[in-house]
């Protein structure tokens, strides 16, 4: 007789269906553009999204810097590969992509690489209430580029961006500076754009040499060699020839981006300005906008860092062990 109620199996098989689809759902889809060996925050940025699980790291692509080893792009890449393949030991891992070497030539002329061809077929399988989240940490040349290819990933796209040095002014922080043109770009377009600006990052991710020490040098090989990285950066310079003052900190500017994809910002939205080509901004009337970062719950953020880093060294511990020896056979 049917009483109208489901048989037990079914419901169990119905709970775990939903179960994994609410999984799914809740990893945030990151492709990450980034000018990794610039500085140490992007090797910092890049390890914070390879070990987390919160993230569905579709591809990272490297991004042009003046202060990197000509092709630029080519540089960061092979950087980029090192980390990932013989820091991490992934050697399956999300693509790697070679990205523009450099800057946009103007507002109307993209640069077409593998990257920029990348961003705009993954953006097919997202939506306007669905978005990829396009991280970029470095020049954002690749970023625009996609955008003016493909416009219509203005509809299934935010692009979060670690830029500018404040609001309202904006500025010619690094990032900005080596492609203004492609942040016209963005500004320009309809796509919703995030902030992360270099005020905040000053006043949330400085580390001083003896806070960096005791945040990540503990973390197993992973850990001693973000480390090994944040002393030599240090020693390069900051610390001040001949003298014992260690007082200063540097900046771990890129996380505020991954903080903020994480729920771990706070943010004001105001209306997008323009941006000058001496990268300030004007504020006309508009009624597109933009998302300014004001703050970061850093003590939250480096806490989840660092524990994702344990959980994932643990996690893949005997599998690099094994693979290590089968490369050296």
């Amino acid at each position: 007789m049917n009483s109208g109620k489901l048989p037990r199996s079914y419901v169990l098989v119905l709970l775990l269906c939903l179960a994994c689809g609410s999984t799914a759902r809740a990893k945030i889809p990151v492709i990450l553009s980034t000018d990794v060996g610039n500085e140490i925050d992007d090797q910092w940025a890049v390890a914070y999204l390879l070990v987390n699980p919160e993230f569905d790291a579709l591809g990272i692509i490297s991004a042009h810097a003046p202060t990197v080893a000509p092709p630029a792009a080519h540089t960061t890449y092979m950087l980029l590969l090192d980390e990932v393949e013989n820091r991490f030991k992934m050697y399956s891992h999300p693509p790697l992509f070679e990205g523009s070497s450099l800057p946009l030539e103007d507002v109307k002329t993209p640069r077409p690489n593998a990257g920029v061809d990348f961003i705009i077929q993954s953006s097919k399988r997202l939506s306007k209430t669905d978005r990829l989240n396009v991280i970029a940490i470095g020049a954002a040349t690749d970023v625009a580029s996609a955008i003016l290819i493909g416009p219509f990933i203005v509809d299934r796209i935010r692009v979060v961006a670690m830029a500018f040095n404040n609001w309202p002014e904006g500025g010619d922080e690094f990032n900005v500076l080596n492609d203004v043109k492609a942040w016209q770009v963005i500004l320009a377009s309809n796509v919703p754009v995030v902030v992360g600006c270099g005020d905040v990052c000053r006043n949330h991710l400085s580390l001083t040499l003896d806070q960096a020490r005791d945040l990540i040098s503990a973390h197993g090989p992973v850990g001693r060699w973000l480390w090994g990285e944040f002393v030599a950066w240090y020693y390069r310079f900051l610390k001040p020839i001949r003298k014992d003052d260690f007082s200063k900190p540097w900046i771990i500017w890129d996380d505020i981006t991954l903080a903020f994809a994480l729920g771990m910002t706070t943010q004001e939205v105001h209306p997008r300005p323009v941006l000058n080509d001496n990268a300030r901004f004007e504020h006309p009337q508009t009624e597109r906008t933009i998302t300014w970062i004001t703050g970061i719950d850093q003590t939250r953020m480096w806490a989840d860092f660092v524990g994702k880093l344990d959980a994932y060294q643990r996690t893949h511990a005997v599998g690099i062990a094994r693979t290590e020896a089968f490369l050296s056979q």
